[in-house]
């Protein structure tokens, strides 16, 4: 059982990651939510452990995906252009103005759809359509073998914040290694010549101090013994140093 749970929790993983990639967002950006549509349930433990691996706040089963797709209904105008001639702009018109979502409902009922134009109704059946179907705005989808994950890919200003610490961490900790610095040593951080990055280290000074195991967070010009490297973090240009802090400090 615990073997095909991984195998599970791993297909997930792999579907969240291509999702990921098709929005073209790093893993090390947050995002606030997940949907998964199966037909198993996994540990809560497992399900920990995939927000940890795809850096989700939150996983939510769901029953169907109704609600995070939309329909754009169109004419096919080699069928209707011939039968409904001048009257087919008005026809795509009144297309445009309908809830796909309800026209593909009433065509799964085998129903037709009625439209009323220029005092005439008129009758039009599923295969005299065009039906694309795509997800809602912010989301994207990865699909196989009967699982369905739904990345919600919109990001507030706070998960932006997030993926800048995660960025500058990340970072951080190639500069050590570049340094040759050991793991345990305790350093001091020097940041110039970005404004926005200063702020996004000084808010979240705490959480920084402490992953990069520093003793200081310093703003200005840099030692000359100092290792430094100038970066691209996200898009925002910033000149960063690192400095073995001695025994004595």
């Amino acid at each position: 059982e615990l073997e095909k749970n991984m195998e599970a929790a791993l297909r997930i993983v792999v579907l969240g990651r291509a999702a990921r990639n098709s929005a073209n967002i790093k893993t090390r950006q947050p995002l606030s939510r997940m949907y998964v549509k199966t037909d198993f349930k996994l540990p809560d433990v497992l399900i920990n452990i995939i927000e940890d691996e795809l850096n989700v706040k939150k996983i939510d089963y769901i029953d169907d995906t109704k609600c995070f797709v939309e329909y754009k209904i169109k004419p096919q105008l080699k069928v209707l252009g011939p039968k409904y001639g001048k009257l087919m702009p008005k026809i795509n018109v009144a297309l445009n103005e309908l809830d796909g979502q309800k026209v593909v409902e009433s065509f799964n009922r085998g129903e037709s759809l009625i439209l009323e134009i220029e005092g005439r109704k008129i009758e039009l059946l599923e295969d005299e359509l065009l039906i694309e179907k795509r997800e809602k705005e912010g989301l994207i989808f990865s699909e196989d073998r009967g699982i369905t994950v739904i990345m919600d890919i919109n990001l507030t200003s706070e998960l932006i914040e997030e993926g800048f610490v995660r960025e500058l961490i990340s970072k951080i900790q190639t500069m050590r290694k570049e340094a040759g610095f050991e793991v345990e040593d305790r350093i001091k951080l020097f940041y110039k010549e970005n404004k926005r990055i200063a702020e996004i280290i000084q808010k979240n000074n705490d959480v920084i101090l402490d992953e990069i195991l520093a003793n200081e967070l310093i703003e200005g010009d840099f030692p000359p013994q100092a290792y430094a490297k100038d970066w691209n973090i996200n898009g925002e240009f910033v000149k960063l140093a690192v400095m073995r802090m001695r025994k004595c400090d």
